[in-house]
């Protein structure tokens, strides 16, 4: 999402090269390449003014220590800016009261509040222990209600069935007494959106806040909406007493200017972050993580979290004794660390939590997921004998191979190549050669040739 804003920020970096310090004179053009950076971004322009403002304070006459040029020192003020103006801290669900918390969802139809209704749920219930009952209190469009009722069986979370007729302050109500009745900890309402804002949907949002007091009322709001996003956002903080914002669809190819003005014109914390479709893709929002991706540090906290999420801690165990008995690595584990990969979002989603100094080497290289999907198909097409010892592919078995998995046999060839690379990286790392090992890592990527 933030490619050309990371890519303009930069480039203010390169301008800034052979200044001993940050002057009046210097950062002036530097500054003028961030305000173009942000206005690209589609970042609201009262936030642009501000940001710039803020970032001139502070940075002219800043001390360059010995070990930083000026333009990592203006990194420096932009990057803690960045922070400020996204949130500062990380901002917290609250669920501080009697039981059943409540949790209203408010924004426009479209913005994906029913979807994150289930997500939230979801993870509700993994982090916080918490039985959550989900409730639709959209009435104008029986496609909401239903999707919401699939997606409660899905994550296993309980569903306040609608009865025909009832009005969307006496379905949360109604809702509200069940949750007590039945011990939930957790309610989360999904209300009606419309395609713009108006009064009758302002007043009934407004009417089921005042009913259901909700500990939470949190915006959801499309970050490719651009400018769109901020005018619903002011809408929205103005009529309902917001406790937070949740962005949705930050893995899109928006420009991300929603992320960087939402808190500032709501005051409200982005407290949550769609970032997959599926539904464990909704991650906490850290405002210092995501500064550090936007300036190209990448967000190596939030790989390692994503990866502990995701990896099959038997399978890992399982791979990690091979490995210390001397057994071989074979193409079943080759194809199990395909697999580890999808469940964490695949390479696009790797890459772009990574340092663009490590992405660098890749920017001119089409990183491409269904590559895994092309190489998971090859090794099904072989038999169990032929993962365990590729060594015994020979011409006549590839062809096969290839015709079975509807590829040409040179894509079997590459394959068998980084499978090749990947065991000498596994050997190394048995025999404790990490550096070695990190050389390897290129060859062993799909298409990173």
């Amino acid at each position: 999402m933030f490619d050309n804003l990371t890519g303009r920020l930069a480039g203010v970096i390169k301008s800034l090269r052979g200044e001993a310090r940050l002057t009046e004179n210097n950062i002036q053009q530097a500054l003028r390449e961030v305000r173009l950076a942000l206005l690209e971004a589609d970042v609201a322009l009262p936030v642009v003014k501000d940001f710039i403002a803020n970032v001139k304070e502070k940075a002219v006459g800043h001390e360059v220590m010995t070990s930083l040029t000026p333009g990592q020192a203006l990194i420096g003020v932009v990057h803690q800016e960045l922070i400020a103006i996204m949130g500062g801290e990380k901002a917290d669900i609250n669920l501080n009261t009697v039981p059943p918390a409540v949790i209203l969802m408010a924004g426009l139809q479209g913005a994906g509040k029913t979807t994150t209704s289930g997500k939230l749920a979801k993870w509700l219930m993994e982090h916080k222990k918490k039985k959550v009952l989900l409730v639709s209190c959209d009435i104008y469009r029986p496609a909401a209600i239903h999707q919401l009722e699939l997606l409660a069986g899905q994550v296993g979370a309980d569903f306040f069935p609608v009865q025909e007729g009832q009005k969307p302050g006496e379905i949360g109500v109604a809702a509200l007494d069940f949750a007590r009745r039945y011990f939930h900890d957790v309610v989360i309402v999904d209300t009606a959106g419309r395609l713009g804002i108006d009064e009758a949907m302002m007043q009934e949002i407004t009417e089921l806040e005042n009913l259901l007091k909700p500990i939470e009322t949190l915006f959801v709001v499309d970050a490719m909406q651009g400018q769109d996003a901020v005018n619903t956002a002011k809408a929205f903080s103005e009529a309902l007493p917001l406790t937070g914002v949740v962005l949705t669809k930050l893995d899109g190819d928006a420009r991300g200017g929603a992320a960087l003005s939402v808190k500032h014109i709501t005051g409200k914390p982005i407290k949550f972050a769609g970032v997959a479709e599926k539904l464990t893709g909704l991650e906490v929002f850290h405002p210092d993580r995501m500064a550090s991706r936007i300036l190209g540090m990448g967000d190596v906290l939030g790989l390692i979290e994503e990866a502990q999420r995701s990896t099959d801690r038997e399978e890992a165990d399982k791979l990690m004794k091979k490995m210390k008995s001397g057994k071989d690595f074979d193409l079943d584990d080759f194809k199990a660390q395909f697999q580890q990969m999808r469940n964490m979002g695949g390479m696009s989603a790797l890459m772009d939590k990574l340092p663009a100094q490590l992405t660098q080497a890749a920017q001119n290289i089409k990183v491409d997921d269904k590559q895994l999907n092309r190489t998971e198909g090859i090794i099904n097409s072989m038999t169990r004998l032929e993962r365990q010892k590729p060594d015994i592919l020979k011409a006549s078995r590839k062809r096969r191979i290839a015709a079975g998995a509807g590829v040409s046999v040179q894509e079997v060839n590459r394959l068998l190549s980084q499978f090749e690379q990947a065991r000498k990286m596994m050997k190394m790392m048995n025999k404790g050669g990490i550096s070695k090992m990190m050389r390897g890592i290129k060859g062993m990527l799909p298409k990173m040739r």
